[in-house]
């Protein structure tokens, strides 16, 4: 092949490593944003009400992103510290992606993001899905009680309305809306309107994303202000015969921002206090438990896709509740492994696996299942995913004598480079935590690619003595120097591939791979952009350079 021709197609293949990745780039997005549960259409049916309530209301009130640690301090939040000391209080673990739409979903139907059909990522308004799955408010509904929300509009979304007698809905986030949900909120409090209400106040989440993050004063400022607004919701109620939970959807990494997999993001305060209530400081809880907990003392039906344990050792239930509920449990978890394993055409393979129907047993299950399954998948995209690294490594061991061992040595530079500034100087994370918005991560990846990547060239060309010598050879050297680097900086992408997928579909990913992916991805379509331009630039310094000694 003559060297025009070599240029030609490796010209032809960098734009078409540029457009392959703009396009897996972009669908795998649009695929976090469009997932939906597998048991969507085949959502398992409730079951019947548990028996006697353990109280005559329940309180929800969800300060959105509270961090665990900063609901520990007395100093900013003196209220919740003397409820955590009257009631009973745990650490709650969530797991991601740790955005609120998922959050929230998981708070009222108990079940984690994978399953309970809510959205993945925060969607627009207009576009998000009602629960499919059975919820808290659903089977208060269907029992009688009066149900009332105080919040952020996207519960107006989530929540089935018909089953919300009273409600406010705002689509501010800051302590002026907060005010507004308060307004609404404490009549319905102070006349006894409704016994199943949710507060929701948002001013922590908005002080992190806008106003300096967690670490800032103007967060534990928000946070003082929402524990005033939840001493002004304890006013309200008699502990006799009331019950307060108080608990948050997410925490926030110290730059401000969630969404990932940091500890941070998912480490949130439970405190619960009043009626039916144990007090004590309890081991930790999972995220799902409090849908079951909370349906036990509100003597409804455990919500029918939940995942997790009502916690009886920090309840004082009735006798009828107690005896009811082991049988309850065990018929709503086969439910849910029956819809389940039917939409993985597993059904005869799940009931092998079941040694009982315990929330243990069975989510044991469910998990084997999905491994099952995952490692299935696995097998199969194994076979491309090893055969394109095998022949990266036969070309470049085929170009050892045109100094291959230099591409490769580019590319880790270009790694450590790019990832440099990343950790080091800007102290990211390698998290969805970390985007303000789609732009300026695209902006910011596109920049620290560009420049590392120029450092690379310069730093091999140098190394090499490549300037002055064959215009035509060194340039296409250099696009031999881009496809080593795209392949370095693609070793996250052909990871993600291998463990998710290309694209999000019947279960939600494995998110540190998946973003480390997406990083790729953006980077591959910068460096395949770039890399003709440097080629042109060395062949025109050799050319230039041979002139002048000419």
């Amino acid at each position: 092949m003559n060297n025009a021709l070599k240029w030609i197609v490796s010209i032809l293949l960098l734009v078409s490593f540029a457009v392959g990745a703009y396009f897996w780039a972009t669908a795998q997005i649009a695929s976090n944003f469009n997932y939906r549960s597998l048991i969507k259409e085949n959502p398992p049916q409730p079951g019947a009400a548990l028996g006697t309530p353990s109280t005559e209301r329940m309180v929800i009130v969800l300060i959105d992103a509270l961090r665990y640690d900063t609901s520990l301090n007395s100093d900013v939040m003196p209220t919740l510290s003397q409820l955590r000391s009257q009631g009973a209080s745990a650490l709650m673990h969530s797991q991601p992606p740790s955005f609120s739409e998922p959050g929230y979903s998981t708070i009222l139907t108990g079940a984690w993001p994978d399953i309970n059909d809510g959205p993945a990522f925060n969607l627009d308004y207009e576009d998000i899905p009602t629960f499919t799955q059975d919820n808290l408010f659903s089977s208060a509904h269907r029992l009688g009680w009066k149900t009332a929300v105080s919040g952020y509009y996207w519960f107006e979304k989530l929540i089935p309305q018909t089953d919300v007698d009273f409600s406010f809905y705002t689509p501010g986030e800051d302590d002026a809306a907060d005010i507004e949900v308060m307004k609404a909120a404490i009549p319905w409090l102070q006349n006894n309107e409704a016994q199943l209400v949710l507060i929701h106040l948002d001013q922590v989440d908005y002080a992190g994303h806008h106003e300096g993050g967690p670490q800032s004063a103007n967060w534990d400022a928000a946070a003082t202000r929402a524990d005033t607004m939840l001493a002004e919701v304890v006013s309200t109620l008699d502990f006799t015969k009331d019950t307060l939970v108080v608990f948050s959807d997410h925490g926030q990494i110290d730059a401000g921002g969630h969404g990932g997999q940091d500890s941070a993001c998912l480490l949130e305060p439970f405190v619960i206090v009043g009626a039916g209530v144990n007090p004590g400081k309890y081991s930790d809880i999972q995220m799902v438990d409090i849908a079951p907990t909370l349906s036990a003392l509100l003597g409804i039906n455990l919500p029918a896709s939940t995942q997790g344990e009502v916690q009886t050792s920090m309840l004082s239930l009735p006798q009828d509740v107690i005896s009811t509920l082991p049988v309850a449990t065990e018929d709503q978890q086969l439910g849910l492994l029956t819809a389940y394993s039917t939409a993985l055409d597993q059904e005869t393979k799940a009931l092998k696996l079941l040694k009982s129907n315990t929330v243990i047993d069975t989510q044991s299950v469910i998990q084997e299942l999905r491994s099952q399954k995952l490692f299935g998948d696995r097998v199969i995209r194994a076979i491309p995913t090893g055969i394109l690294l095998a022949v990266a490594v036969a070309l470049l061991i085929r170009q050892r004598k045109n100094q291959a061992f230099t591409w490769l040595l580019g590319g880790i530079l270009f790694v450590a480079l790019f990832n440099l500034r990343y950790l080091l100087i800007d102290h990211k994370v390698y998290s969805l935590s970390s985007i303000i918005s789609q732009t300026d991560l695209i902006v910011y990846i596109a920049t620290s690619t560009a420049v590392a990547l120029v450092l690379v060239w310069l730093v091999v060309n140098f190394y090499n003595k490549t300037f002055g010598k064959s215009p035509n050879e060194n340039g296409l050297k250099t696009l031999w120097l881009g496809f080593t680097v795209i392949l370095v900086a693609g070793l996250p992408v052909l990871a993600s591939f291998f463990i998710n997928g290309p694209v999000v579909t019947w279960t939600l990913p494995d998110y540190l791979t998946s973003f480390l992916a997406l990083i790729g991805l953006i980077q591959i379509l910068i460096i395949s952009a770039l890399t003709p331009i440097l080629a042109g630039l060395t062949a025109g310094i050799n050319a230039i350079n041979r002139k002048f000694k000419k």
